[in-house]
C-alpha cells in the first residue's frame, strides 16, 4: 500500500531513529509531522522534508491539541526512548524508573489523542517501539523491560479497541497496532525500513502482531 498522500505522525521524534523514519517515510511521499520539546533538535527533521512542531510527546494535553491542529492521521508512533540499567536488581533506582517513564507516558498520550485519527483513517496505523528483552528480562534491566512490557500491553490494548470498534460499527477493519522489537540497540535504518513495512499487510493480519526489526 502506498504512502503517497498519507499522513504520519512521529512523536518525540528527534533521535537518529526518528530521523531516519522521518527520512523514508518523506521519500515514500507521506507528509510527515515530528514533534520534540526543542525547536533546535527539531531542525535536522525540517532538513528532510518534515512539519515540525513543538510539543510534549508525553502530554495527553499537547498531543490532543496537535490531533485538532493537523486532522486526518494515517501513522502515529511514538518514538521516546532512553535506556537506564546495570547494577543488578538493587540498582534499579527510582531515578532511573523515573527517567524511562516518559516511553510508556508516550505510548498512551499519543495512542489517546490520535485513537479516532487512527480509527478514521483507510489504513491507520499505531506502533510502538519495544526490545526483546521484554521476552528474558534481567535483573540489572528490570526498570526498563519493565516499561517496555507496560506498553506493550498498552499498545496490544489499542489494537483490540480497534478490532472492537470495527465489530461494534459492522465495519471492517482497518486500523491496526503494531509492536515492532529491537534486539539489542535500536538500529535507525531497521526501524525506517519496519515504519515502510506497516502496510505490507492488512489491518486484519497485522493489528495486535509482534514484529521483529
Amino acid at each position: 500500500m502506498s504512502m503517497s498522500g498519507r499522513t504520519a505522525l512521529l512523536a518525540g521524534a528527534t533521535s537518529a531513529a526518528g530521523l531516519a523514519a522521518a527520512a523514508a517515510l518523506v521519500d515514500a511521499g507521506a507528509r510527515v509531522i515530528t514533534t520534540g520539546r526543542s525547536a533546535e533538535r527539531l531542525k535536522p527533521l525540517a532538513d528532510v522534508g518534515a512539519r515540525i512542531e513543538v510539543a510534549d510527546a508525553t502530554s495527553f494535553t499537547d498531543m490532543s491539541a496537535l490531533a485538532r491542529r493537523i486532522g486526518a492521521v494515517d501513522l502515529v508512533l511514538p518514538l521516546v526512548g532512553g535506556w537506564r540499567g546495570g547494577g543488578g536488581l538493587a540498582g534499579q533506582s527510582d531515578e532511573d524508573l523515573d527517567a524511562l517513564l516518559p516511553s510508556f507516558q508516550a505510548v498512551r498520550a499519543t495512542s489517546r489523542a490520535f485513537d479516532a485519527s487512527i480509527r478514521a483513517s483507510d489504513a491507520g496505523r499505531f506502533a510502538m517501539v519495544s526490545s526483546t528483552a521484554v521476552e528474558r528480562p534481567l535483573a540489572g534491566g528490570a526498570n526498563y523491560t519493565s516499561i517496555k512490557a507496560a506498553g506493550e500491553a498498552w499498545t496490544l490494548a489499542v489494537a483490540q479497541g480497534y478490532a472492537k470498534a470495527a465489530r461494534d460499527s459492522d465495519r471492517p477493519l482497518r486500523a491496526a497496532s503494531v509492536i515492532l522489537r529491537a534486539e539489542g540497540a535500536l538500529d535507525p535504518d531497521a526501524l525506517a525500513r519496519a515504519v515502510i513495512g506497516l502496510w505490507d499487510a492488512d489491518a486484519t493480519e497485522s493489528n495486535g502482531t509482534i514484529r521483529l526489526l
